[in-house]
């Protein structure tokens, strides 16, 4: 006869070996960035969001957020990654462009125009095959990001060509670097994180990066010009969420498609705010006393013909495969 002692044993037995599966399908897995957190960074948030999304659906997977470039350097989140010692970040592809050269064409000058641009980007064999390597290297993409930015300087406005000649400039990206010392100005490298510190002992008279980091990194308390990105934004950089296909790989088959769902609720967030960060950075710099202008047209069109005979010259006949992949870069309208 099954009593009602033996039901609450029996109920309390089930309890226990539910406990114990949650217990061990629980997942711990550390996220890593270099942006400021809890500031309004949208990376930071895109971040958060997957995190919170994966704690308030119960799915057993914990993803600790560590900002501020608190667990790695910025350039070294690519090798963490690869190595397994490193489960998520939101990184500038083209950090990892020593590694891999063909991640310098996801921050080339000029090639993507704005937002639905690079959405139709996304889907092109171009960013199949950036994303192929990807996979060769034990990553895949969990929400597609792409930011505008712009130029900021010390000494005087960034319009032309020839207003970085002799100027000291940190460029993010191989790319930008090649386009700007063929346009006069001495190059030096640095993650975004510290373009504040090298603008302010004189490094650094003028530098290039996403609005985001624009406000977040408070550049606008060290320069006396912003050219915003506008309506003729040179500079769009591709700074994907990613995760180690190892990482995963560990997760259970719903414990993954909530991580997906998580990543495509952050790439809409992303595309939406990131039009809002443009226009928030103008207010910022404006607020902060700094002057800001946008390039014309016809100036973009000067840039571009510098970076022409530099930068896309060198990457169809430095990388492997180069001009084709350019090719089919340049082929989405």
């Amino acid at each position: 006869m099954f009593t009602v002692k033996k039901l609450a044993t029996a109920v309390a037995a089930a309890a226990v070996l539910a406990a114990s599966i949650g217990s061990a399908q629980a997942v711990n897995f550390k996220a890593s960035h270099q942006w400021p957190g809890g500031k309004g960074d949208l990376r930071d948030e895109m971040v958060q969001m997957i995190a919170r999304h994966m704690k308030e659906q119960n799915t057993g997977v914990n993803i600790r957020v560590y900002p501020g470039k608190s667990l790695f350097k910025p350039k070294e989140q690519w090798g963490a990654m690869t190595k397994g010692r490193l489960d998520i970040t939101a990184f500038p592809l083209s950090y990892a462009g020593g590694r891999h050269p063909e991640f310098n064409l996801t921050l080339m000058p000029g090639l993507v125009k704005n937002q639905e641009h690079a959405a139709r980007l996304n889907d092109s064999p171009f960013m199949a095959r950036i994303k192929e390597i990807m996979a060769e290297n034990g990553v895949m993409v969990l929400a597609d990001t792409w930011l505008a930015g712009g130029f900021v300087s010390k000494t005087q406005c960034v319009l032309e060509p020839e207003d970085v000649k002799g100027q000291r400039f940190r460029a993010a990206g191989k790319a930008f670097n090649q386009m700007l010392a063929a346009a006069g100005a001495t190059i030096t490298s640095m993650p975004s994180s510290e373009i504040y510190s090298g603008l302010q002992t004189g490094v650094l008279d003028g530098a290039n990066t996403s609005s985001s980091s624009l406000i977040s990194y408070r550049i606008y308390e060290q320069v006396s010009c912003l050219t915003a990105p506008g309506e003729n934004a040179l500079w769009v950089m591709y700074e994907p969420i990613l995760i180690a296909k190892s990482s995963f790989d560990k997760l259970s088959p719903e414990q993954q498609a909530e991580l997906l769902k998580a990543g495509e609720a952050a790439e809409k967030f992303a595309a939406e705010e990131a039009v809002k960060v443009d226009k928030e950075l103008v207010e910022v710099y404006k607020k902060a006393g700094v002057k800001v202008v946008e390039m014309t047209p016809e100036q973009v069109a000067k840039w571009r013909a510098i970076a022409e005979t530099s930068s896309y010259q060198a990457f169809a006949e430095q990388v492997a495969g180069g001009r084709e992949l350019l090719d089919q870069a340049l082929a989405v309208e």
